[in-house]
């Protein structure tokens, strides 16, 4: 799989832009702030509908574009996979609603209006950034976040029942805090808590076969990356274990339990959205007690892990974007690293110092110049 063709206007700094791409690696090149991150940002906005960096999308749109009466931004990727071609395109909408500026997204695959949620796995692209570290030494939310999105860009089903749990939940939060209040009875919970175990359960499963697979995955590229003996494994930490039979029934029993916590806090205090990983390296926990460097190491190895977990279930190469990595890592770790990403069919790699790339890699990659939101040879 690979991006032939990016098309820009009005997103971030860039007016409008139209890009060749092609497989193996392209470098880009250029000091900070002149827009190469915004280059990865709309890959991986094409391929999840979110941004990596920001969750409000007016933020997507090039400020002259609010000068405009019906500010937009658009965004068109031109993908090669081996199901076929795709074109995908995402427009963001701006408008001023009570003096404040929000934004709407609209998807086509083929120029067909889709919803978000279908176009997960349409293009498949894994991104290495500098705030990777939080992985490992940030809070759950962060692990849960890259869980969800390595799943959903291969399970279908793991989508839907994704988006519907995350709808119940809320609902079921909200009932929960009018109970509280008084304002309602407490039958009105039974719908609630018997869509969101429905849900729950598949959620837990389809996790616990991905944390299984990314372990083994993760294990062989650390043992590359560190180049030591020291046996990683990625553990997966769900807050209510639910076993596929019987799981449901399980959870049902476990909500009855703390219904009386959950109406006081009026907050829905078991279920999925409170999972998380753990990484051990020998046993020890990495979070607690590693270094950086090890920390540092192991999201690396994650996020390889999560690129080869992509290819074994879809049978596609994904995208990979590594957005200036190799400035936080030693020479040898860099070259590990190079080495690692060698085989992918496209890697876009961002950096303000070609140098680091240090001799056969530059010569075997497109160079290219990113200069105030202008992209050049």
């Amino acid at each position: 799989m690979h991006l032939e063709h990016l098309s820009l206007l009005n997103f971030r700094n860039y007016v409008r832009l139209d890009l060749d791409l092609g497989p193996g690696l392209t470098v880009m090149e250029g000091a900070n702030g002149q827009g190469k991150s915004n280059l990865l940002e709309a890959i991986f906005l094409l391929a999840t509908t979110r941004s990596p960096r920001t969750q409000t999308d007016r933020e997507l749109l090039h400020w002259l574009a609010w000068e405009s009466e019906q500010p937009f931004a658009r965004v068109v990727g031109r993908v090669q996979r081996r199901r076929g071609p795709a074109e995908i395109a995402i427009t963001i909408h701006g408008e001023r609603a009570d003096g404040a500026q929000v934004a709407t997204k609209r998807v086509r695959v083929n120029g067909v209006a889709r919803r978000a949620i279908d176009l997960l796995g349409q293009m498949q692209v894994v991104l290495f950034g500098p705030d990777d570290l939080s992985l490992v030494s940030g809070p759950p939310a962060l692990r849960r976040r890259f869980l969800d999105l390595t799943i959903a860009q291969v399970e279908a089903r793991y989508v839907r029942a994704l988006a519907h749990y995350q709808r119940v939940l809320q609902q079921r939060n909200h009932l929960l805090r009018q109970l509280r209040e008084r304002r309602t009875g407490e039958d009105e919970l039974r719908f609630w808590d018997e869509e969101l175990t429905r849900h729950g359960v598949l959620i837990v499963a389809e996790r616990e076969r991905a944390v299984d697979q990314l372990c083994e995955l993760a294990r062989a590229t650390h043992y590359r990356l560190a180049g030591s003996a020291e046996r990683l494994q990625v553990l997966y930490r769900p807050n209510l274990p639910l076993p596929e039979e019987g799981g449901q029934r399980l959870f049902l029993a476990h909500l009855a339990q703390t219904r009386a916590r959950e109406l006081a806090q009026g907050v829905s205090l078991a279920g999925p959205h409170r999972d998380d990983l753990a990484f051990l390296l020998d046993g020890v926990d990495v979070q607690r007690f590693g270094s950086r460097g090890q920390q540092r190491t192991v999201a690396l190895a994650l996020r390889l892990a999560e690129a080869a977990f992509l290819r074994q279930r879809s049978g596609d190469e994904p995208i990979l974007l590594l957005d200036d990595v190799l400035s936080e890592l030693d020479a040898e770790r860099q070259r590990r690293v190079l080495e690692a990403i060698a085989p992918a069919e496209q890697v876009l790699l961002t950096t303000t110092e070609r140098a680091l790339l240090r001799g056969w890699e530059v010569g075997r990659a497109r160079l290219l110049r990113v200069t105030a939101g202008r992209v050049e040879e």
